[in-house]
């Protein structure tokens, strides 16, 4: 069974985390330099991937006593707020042009780049948090897939008029504060309960 709350709780916070990205820039230049249903594909495909290995990884957290478990989470959300807080605003990273235009090439060049940028990421981390705090995997899973195609869908048709319109230091914000009081919750709970 889904859990809504949860699925709506996952995707707003990884959607937060993952908008400042250079990962969700790196969508933008392939977007605008290709179809972007091919570029969406493989990067879509690569997230799945992604989302999949951090709710195992979160998955195998459950097994641990359930204190520890809030412990080792609250102390990961709050180094996630601190990384986004204390992180510099990075340039935009050049990204290698596929020979041909082709649905193979493109959306094989948007897999292999979100493969290779994402792997450890912050919401990858952070969605393995998710699924070993909540133990529903299935509603974690589908809020960090969902955010994660949402930004990057953002990323590849409109990034550019999003960008121009919210300043990417308030996304940042809003994502770390979101995360510190995900940790403070979890530290408190450990303390409390």
């Amino acid at each position: 069974m889904i859990s809504l709350t949860v699925t709506a709780l996952v995707f707003g916070v990884v959607f937060l985390a993952e908008l400042p990205d250079k990962t969700a820039l790196a969508g933008l230049v392939l977007g605008t330099r290709y179809r972007a249903s091919y570029v969406f594909a493989g990067v879509a495909a690569a997230f799945l991937l992604h989302v999949v290995l951090a709710v195992a990884a979160g998955s195998v957290l459950t097994l641990l006593p359930q204190q520890i478990v809030q412990a080792v989470t609250g102390v990961l959300f709050l180094g996630g707020a601190a990384v986004l807080l204390l992180k510099k605003d990075d340039d935009e990273e050049e990204v290698r042009k596929p020979a041909d235009q082709s649905f193979w090439k493109v959306s094989g060049a948007g897999f292999m780049l979100i493969l290779v940028a994402e792997f450890g990421d912050l919401t990858q981390i952070m969605t393995a948090n998710l699924a070993a705090r909540y133990d529903d995997p299935l509603s974690v899973g589908l809020g960090a897939v969902l955010a994660l195609w949402a930004v990057a869908g953002l990323g590849i048709v409109g990034g550019k008029a999003l960008m121009k319109r919210v300043p990417l230091r308030l996304i940042t914000k809003i994502a770390a504060l979101l995360m510190l009081g995900l940790g403070v919750w979890s530290l408190g709970e450990v303390i409390i309960g």
